[in-house]
């Protein structure tokens, strides 16, 4: 009830925040899905999806051979995006600043940027 009206196999590769997608018989990718406002979803056992907040009735599937490299793309996706990493970031900075009293990244001269800081307005 829910197959898409056409099932391609394709090949991908994870590259930072960009999941590109192949044909099998060919080396350059045809395209690429940036994995910026999206929401990614274990469908089935074997099935994840990709959706995107400005358009969440398009929705990218993707069948994995097993259950667990299923699992495995899943949480690698999910950890993709810059706003996953701009997080991390926040939080083992205040870590490590807990913990030793200085802030590391004092060293690279962006100790006072507001983007790190916890509750700072988005421009």
């Amino acid at each position: 009830p829910r197959v898409p009206a056409v099932l391609k196999k394709r090949l991908v590769k994870l590259v930072v925040n960009f999941l590109f997608y192949f044909r099998t018989d060919e080396a350059e990718p045809i395209g690429a899905l940036l994995l910026e406002h999206c929401r990614i979803t274990k469908e089935e056992e074997n099935v994840f999806s990709i959706s995107f907040i400005e358009e969440p009735e398009r929705k990218y599937c993707f069948e994995c051979a097993t259950e667990e490299q299923c699992q495995e793309w899943v949480e690698a996706l999910k950890r993709a995006s810059y706003e996953f990493l701009r997080r991390s970031l926040i939080f083992y900075r205040n870590e490590i600043q807990k913990m030793t009293g200085k802030d590391p990244l004092e060293q690279y001269g962006i100790s006072e940027e507001a983007r790190f800081q916890l509750g700072a307005p988005r421009q």
